[in-house]
């Protein structure tokens, strides 16, 4: 008896793949010097309202499962505020600085308006 013994979650689960290629797809299109927010990705996606929380781990399980070129550093959050952790911080530092994206003291993008993508 193979397939799906339930419709629903089948339909379901076909709809998060192809969401989640979307995603991966947008993400991969960000241009050098530009960012996106994990909201826009998401809208832009098909998702809705809180489908900009699952961003990340479909990024992060694309790229262990080979996709190398995913530029993180170019997905931030609403309003500009950039991810950094210990183990990145410098990394994303200087490719901030080679892409010409300003960071303040906050840790938020100064000219956010102007490199922010609206898909």
């Amino acid at each position: 008896m193979g397939g799906c013994r339930r419709k629903k979650r089948c339909g379901l689960s076909s709809k998060m793949k192809d969401f989640s290629k979307r995603v991966i797809k947008i993400a991969l299109s960000i241009p050098s010097g530009r960012v996106a927010t994990y909201g826009s990705i998401a809208r832009a996606a098909g998702g809705g309202r809180q489908a900009a929380r699952s961003v990340t781990g479909i990024l992060g399980r694309a790229y262990y499962a080979g996709e190398k070129g995913i530029p993180f550093h170019r997905i931030v959050y609403s309003g500009g505020l950039v991810w950094t952790g210990s183990s990145y911080d410098a990394k994303r530092k200087k490719l901030y600085k080679k892409e010409g994206i300003k960071i303040d003291k906050k840790g938020r993008i100064e000219n956010f308006r102007e490199v922010v993508i609206n898909f």
